[in-house]
């Protein structure tokens, strides 16, 4: 067919910074209080977990805020299933999905996997969107669902919530916004949830992978309409959420502070990582999340193998030229920073035009524009 897997690599390597993980796990008091909480539950594993997950739902709902109760919230493996579940309700054949490039590469797969139709419209030469870019496009497509990545992987640039309002008057298609990186945003609070009351069409996706550092806890979830939270209950399938997952991510959203404690630290190495990576002569796209794009390179492959002979393994993934890294822990920054030392100045870059910078309030790149 000509297909292939899902592909982010996994090697044994001393530094991974390819995936955007949180490098900090659990404390050993929460890992402590996981494993005390399974212990628990683990006389009962001869027995089907709860297939509604109403716990787990009620504490997500408690963590979010916002007025969201536990009949908006549907858990599912990974924010990867939900956009799943999402498409099973949504989408299928005669219908189309509508995104956004550069964008997440797994989009294409969710579309082929229940058959719906998958087209992209670029985003602006900062990669962002505006309101009329997006509108202009869910015309063009006849799109039936319209997904809004923010802050957008691999690009790190967060859409607005004034302009997600606007897209949401303006259309009838169910829009999904991705959230999965919203914790690292450098304003949390300005999320599409805050929309639902006046949008029913309207759905929120986010994860406890990547602010919790629960990545192989793997629980993702939607937020949305009881309606739209029903739809997706149909599709699934009967006790998708192990009772060890529900216990161990309820326990996690107990301990949420301490869970996010490392959130801020984090979003302050990866402003401190683009700095540096300006400050040496690269062309860095400013972002809203815990990783960051950098090049240009004429051969990026070249140099991602270059960084991976070094011990440092990053992603080569996004806009042509680019590499993507993630913040770590310092010693995993210094690793990665010793070895662009070594690796960047050999290294051919590609010609950039040149372009006016533009604040990154404004969510957007400050660095010349990208082919």
């Amino acid at each position: 067919m000509g297909e292939e897997p899902y592909g982010a690599p996994q090697l044994d390597v001393p530094v991974c910074l390819n995936v955007n993980e949180n490098p900090y796990p659990p404390s050993e008091a929460v890992r402590r209080d996981m494993a005390h909480a399974v212990g628990k539950i683990a006389g009962t594993l001869n027995r089907y977990p709860d297939r509604e997950a109403d716990g787990l739902r009620a504490d997500l709902a408690e963590y979010i805020g916002f007025g969201v109760g536990a009949d908006q919230i549907w858990p599912a493996n990974g924010s990867n299933e939900v956009m799943t579940h999402i498409l099973q309700a949504f989408g299928g054949p005669g219908r189309t999905l509508l995104t956004f490039t550069p964008t997440y590469s797994m989009y294409p797969e969710y579309a082929r996997n229940t058959h719906t139709r998958y087209v992209t419209f670029p985003r602006d030469d900062y990669f962002g969107l505006d309101a009329g870019r997006v509108t202009s496009a869910i015309a063009a497509s006849g799109a039936d669902i319209v997904l809004i990545t923010s802050p957008n992987n691999p690009t790190g640039t967060a859409t607005p919530v004034a302009v997600i309002d606007e897209v949401c008057a303006a259309t009838d298609a169910i829009v999904v916004v991705d959230e999965a990186y919203q914790e690292f945003n450098d304003t949390p609070e300005d999320s599409a949830i805050a929309l639902l009351p006046k949008y029913g069409r309207l759905i929120v996706a986010r994860t406890l992978s990547k602010a919790f550092a629960l990545a192989g806890g793997r629980v993702g979830y939607a937020v949305a309409a009881p309606a739209v939270v029903d739809a997706l209950r149909i599709v699934r399938l009967p006790y998708h959420l192990s009772a060890t997952t529900q216990t161990v991510a309820r326990v996690a959203l107990r301990h949420a502070p301490e869970m996010l404690a490392r959130v801020d630290e984090l979003r302050e190495t990866r402003a401190g990582m683009e700095q540096w990576l300006r400050m040496h002569g690269l062309d860095v796209v400013s972002s809203q999340s815990n990783f960051l794009l950098f090049g240009r390179f004429a051969d990026r492959h070249a140099v991602w193998a270059d960084f991976l002979e070094h011990g440092v393994l990053i992603r080569e993934v996004g806009p042509e030229g680019y590499l993507r890294v993630c913040a770590g822990t310092a010693a995993e920054v210094d690793a990665f920073q010793r070895v662009a030392l070594e690796v960047t100045p050999r290294a051919e870059m590609m010609p950039a035009p040149a372009g006016e910078a533009i604040s990154s309030k404004n969510h957007v790149r400050t660095s010349p524009r990208a082919e």
